[in-house]
């Protein structure tokens, strides 16, 4: 049955069916490529990384590319953090690796890809490592993960690891444009951008960011726009709370505080996160006070995480600013 265009999401509808498409991660996808040449010596692979960096999309180009137009058939995708006991393992894992498929095609193996497999359980982990070691003829795992740290070592040392990082923001911003200018929608250089830095080299955040805005303003991405979208303060306002946290003005500044909190509705951990963000931009401090005040920001947050009264610990965080600007004033 034929799928309404319309009704896909972003995510979905520009999600790369070719290594070739993948944004960034060149390095990636040359080294892939090479094993693609000789499918029959790919070993198994495990990808780990941040999530939105195309881990996997590329499991699944890898899949297309060996099988084409019958990947599904001789691939078996599981999320692993939904099926993560051992039962699993022994019955769907095992069954499908079994049987060899050397008759239908060049590839012999099929590949069995197992999304967040760090939320493996111990004992499935241990069963799944004595299956990867008897099933090397029939089968080729593909491991996605976000902490291969979580990974038990045997399993990290059957598999040849790639380290998935941050994308380029220059790559996400110009896939955002060409997302933009295929639906037709206007969008802002600068809005872009801000989109792209709210999403922290999330590629799945910052589409899904993008969809959301261009429905919010019929098609016409700018900055207030993506403000509105991503529900975060304007950085000129938090900017200017810094400012006058920094320069002694603690009453001013929690002023501005208030005027986030009640006003725009933005909580403390939220205004934390961008505190931190536009702190690291001030040209006028130091790398040095810029440690300092990092550390500071970084008790506050952990003690709102810990169910800290918002107002009152942000407040207490534009003391300690004011603290350390007077300090600083006073000094030279």
């Amino acid at each position: 049955m034929a799928v309404d265009e319309e009704s896909v999401m972003w995510v979905e509808k520009y999600r790369p069916k070719k290594l070739d498409e993948v944004v960034d991660l060149r390095d990636i996808v040359d080294s892939l490529k090479a094993f693609m040449k000789k499918p029959k010596s790919m070993p198994h692979l495990l990808l780990a990384g941040i999530p939105g960096t195309g881990k996997t999309t590329v499991a699944l180009c890898i899949a297309r590319e060996l099988f084409g137009e019958n990947w599904r058939t001789f691939t078996l995708e599981l999320n692993a953090s939904d099926e993560r006991g051992i039962d699993t393992v022994r019955e769907r894992v095992k069954d499908f690796s079994r049987y060899s498929r050397a008759a239908f095609g060049n590839v012999p193996f099929a590949l069995i890809i197992l999304d967040e497999s760090d939320q493996m359980t111990g004992p499935a982990q241990t069963a799944l490592r004595r299956i990867m070691e008897t099933s090397s003829r029939t089968s080729r795992f593909i491991l996605i993960c976000n902490y291969s740290s979580k990974i038990i070592e045997p399993i990290q040392s059957r598999c040849a690891i790639f380290r998935f990082s941050k994308l380029d923001k220059k790559a996400m911003v110009e896939h955002l444009e060409f997302i933009a200018k295929k639906e037709n929608v206007t969008i802002s250089p600068k809005a872009a951008e801000m989109i792209v830095d709210y999403s922290e080299g999330d590629l799945r955040h910052a589409i899904n960011a993008l969809q959301t805005a261009a429905v919010f303003r019929s098609g016409i991405i700018d900055e207030k726009t993506v403000l509105q979208v991503i529900g975060e303060a304007s950085p000129q306002q938090v900017q200017l709370m810094l400012n006058k946290a920094l320069n002694g003005d603690f009453i001013e500044a929690r002023k501005i505080m208030y005027d986030l909190i009640g006003s725009y509705g933005f909580s403390g951990s939220e205004i934390i996160r961008q505190m931190q963000r536009e702190l690291l931009k001030l040209s006028y401090i130091s790398p040095e006070e810029k440690a300092e005040l990092t550390d500071i920001i970084g008790e506050y947050d952990f003690r709102l995480t810990q169910g800290a009264n918002g107002d009152i610990q942000l407040s207490a965080l534009l003391a300690q600013f004011a603290k350390v600007g007077k300090a600083k004033g006073e000094t030279n």
